[in-house]
């Protein structure tokens, strides 16, 4: 009786197990392109091969993949990026009722099928893209920043910050998680900047080359020199910051020092007028000749002692006749 219990609780496991599985496994489009490496759920994809509600397809660094939904929707996945096929409900008539995709980060473009323009939905970290029979480029960097770029019909993206409609081709929105959405403007070199990543957007700047109709994006938009001004062009441009900008802080300084010189080069000066030393020294000059005078005068004072002396030695002359005629008046006596 326990084995007949234990056939019939596998066989009842069987019966549920095959049809979740069969319905799972429900192909919803199929790969037309692929390069270098994409992946699904059961490993590498190559061309012809089905993809299934929800399996998360992936690319490598360099690969590209290209897949047709069974409503005619295309859908190219470009290098680096994980998006999942999250709702697929086919009504049997070349049309789908819900298409939805999460796309996590990479690169995408999207170009709508037969299907009703409310059928679809693309959502991101940072909103959600309705849309209008349309084609357009998105990106999602790995901070959850979206940019979405149009191409042809119409489309909105409405994030926490509000939404925004793009009308007109290349019109750009690029969104925060969390936070507002930019308004609607032309695509330019800034977009790329404020994404700080110059192949943000490689089917536009040709840094991907897609096949058939998917290549067709009316034009890049003026990204193809965008992209070649930001790969280029930065590395000629570095050390000019570094020129212009840095001796600006130590302008002022010299021009202080040099005011400050001159204040001392006058100071410096400012003595020299000051200073009455040659004056002086020539008034002491004068003052000195003046007693040179003096001295000559005291000089010839002293001649004139000296001319009295010699009187004193004409007086001792006189004396000495004195003498000798005394002498001889006693010898003659």
């Amino acid at each position: 009786m326990s084995h007949l219990r234990s056939a019939a609780l596998i066989a009842l496991s069987a019966t549920l197990f095959c049809p979740m599985q069969s319905f799972t496994a429900e192909p919803v489009g199929q790969a037309v392109s692929i390069r270098t490496e994409v992946s699904g759920a059961s490993g590498p994809l190559a061309v012809r091969d089905p993809v299934y509600r929800d399996e998360r397809i992936r690319t490598s660094k360099s690969g590209l993949g290209q897949f047709v939904f069974q409503d005619g929707t295309k859908l190219a996945v470009g290098w680096g990026s994980s998006v999942v096929i999250d709702q697929f409900v086919y009504d049997g008539s070349k049309s789908v009722k819900k298409l939805t995709i999460m796309a996590a980060k990479g690169t995408f473009r999207w170009v709508s099928g037969k299907s009703k323009h409310s059928a679809y939905e693309i959502v991101t970290p940072a909103g959600t893209i309705g849309v209008r029979g349309t084609a357009f480029d998105f990106y999602v960097g790995r901070d959850g920043t979206t940019a979405v770029v149009l191409l042809s019909g119409a489309a909105s993206f409405c994030g926490a910050g509000g939404c925004r409609q793009l009308t007109q081709r290349c019109d750009c929105v690029v969104a925060k998680p969390g936070g507002a959405v930019s308004q609607a403007s032309r695509v330019n070199r800034r977009t790329l900047q404020a994404l700080g990543n110059a192949q943000a957007l490689p089917f536009l700047s040709g840094g991907q080359k897609l096949n058939g109709a998917m290549g067709w994006g009316g034009g890049g938009c003026g990204l193809r020199v965008a992209v070649q001004y930001e790969l280029e062009s930065p590395p000629a441009r570095k050390p000019d910051p570094v020129v212009r900008e840095e001796p600006k802080p130590d302008q002022p300084r010299p021009q202080k020092e040099i005011r400050e010189r001159g204040h001392d080069k006058h100071d410096r000066n400012g003595p020299k007028f000051d200073r009455g030393d040659k004056h002086d020294r020539n008034g002491e000059k004068h003052d000195q000749g003046g007693g040179g005078n003096d001295t000559g005068r005291d000089t010839s004072e002293q001649g004139g002692g000296n001319q009295s002396v010699g009187g004193s030695q004409d007086s001792g002359g006189d004396r000495g006749r004195g003498n000798g005629e005394r002498n001889r008046e006693n010898q003659g006596g």
